[in-house]
């Protein structure tokens, strides 16, 4: 017993000693993050002064894109995926589960719109939760409800809307974005289209949610998972992140704007529909399609339209469509597709109106 009362105390000690630690590097970090965000437009400018290149050429403005907007996207990631990774730490699924289960249409739909803001899971890893969700007793469109908010309306999109576009432009975002969520999972619900998931998902008895461990963690353990976080994250999407930018840039430095306008622009109608159609047999993450987002609109592009081809490319691409077709027949797929696709295409419409 006094063996077992040493190791705890060790335990806490240590604890605590690591979190002095952290508590003296956070801020020292968070200076460092401000200091070189708001240096980004200098680095760039040197870097294509390195060069020999002006911003007058369609090179040198290609190349000071580049270089302005890869640290800028990077440490937008790397700030907020830390702090949505340490609020995700009270977000186990066992937990969301337990939050959901039993939680009437409306209220239920509402509150999994929200908890897949912060939940850690990205449109090909909800669907197993998805799963979980229905073992447990939720509600078939409160589980939609969560698997449309969690990929389209999440923490990479609103830091980098935030930093590339202003505050306004991603309240909006997120306003509308959970408002499609909630919204189709509403619609799926009232349409009672439990019939259409496959045999095996149906037969799946209600289980009972476990507690959380999350309770359980010290704030140094959370700290340090928000640190794992990033570099989860951040070692995942690096590729998608540079891939964008330089398709970004290209576009940014080559494209003629009349060109964007004329097949982007607010005056075409059609322009969002087609995004939208086009944005859904792509795949990509949020962090590899905003850079090419910011691109479009530099030349010309409608908002709404660049933002509707972005939301159907994360919240229905062909890879969480194939996943799916193993738990969903093909009704309630085509139903799923059908009114996201409704509610991108207005969200695209609203954007273009309003801004």
């Amino acid at each position: 017993m006094n063996t077992t009362k040493a190791i705890d105390s060790t335990q806490s000690s240590t604890s605590r000693s690591n979190l002095g630690v952290w508590l003296a590097g956070l801020p020292l970090a968070t200076a460092l993050w401000f200091f070189l965000y708001w240096h980004l437009d200098d680095f760039a400018n040197a870097v294509i002064s390195v060069f020999g290149l002006t911003r007058d050429t369609h090179l040198g403005e290609a190349v000071h894109f580049f270089f302005f907007d890869t640290p800028k996207v990077f440490l937008l990631l790397i700030g907020v995926v830390y702090i949505v990774g340490v609020i995700q730490t009270f977000f186990s699924p066992e937990r969301t589960r337990a939050l959901l289960a039993g939680k009437r249409l409306g209220v239920g739909n509402t509150l999994a719109a929200l908890l897949g803001i912060v939940t850690p899971f990205c449109s090909c890893s909800a669907v197993p939760l998805f799963i979980g969700f229905l073992s447990a007793g939720v509600p078939l469109g409160v589980t939609f409800s969560f698997l449309i908010s969690a990929p389209m309306v999440n923490e990479i999109a609103l830091a980098l809307l935030l930093g590339l576009f202003g505050w306004q432009v991603a309240a909006l975002y997120l306003g509308l974005g959970l408002s499609v969520a909630i919204v189709a999972g509403l619609v799926i619900g009232k349409l009672r289209m439990e019939r259409h998931l496959q045999d095996w998902v149906r037969d799946i008895h209600a289980g009972n949610a476990v507690p959380a461990v999350g309770d359980e963690m010290s704030w140094d353990a959370r700290l340090r998972t928000g640190l794992h976080h990033v570099r989860e994250i951040v070692g995942k999407v690096w590729p998608y992140i540079l891939i964008g930018i330089g398709v970004g840039a290209a576009i940014h430095g080559y494209v003629p704007q009349d060109f964007m306008v004329s097949i982007m622009g607010k005056d075409a109608w059609w322009s969002a529909p087609g995004a939208v159609v086009l944005g859904i047999p792509m795949y990509t993450n949020a962090a590899g399609i905003i850079p090419i987002v910011e691109a479009l609109i530099s030349k010309g592009a409608a908002l709404g339209t660049t933002l509707a081809f972005m939301m159907s490319v994360i919240a229905l691409s062909l890879p969480e469509m194939l996943i799916l077709r193993k738990v969903l027949k093909l009704p309630l797929i085509a139903t799923f597709v059908g009114v996201v696709g409704s509610g991108i295409l207005l969200v695209g419409f609203i954007f273009n109106t309003v801004l």
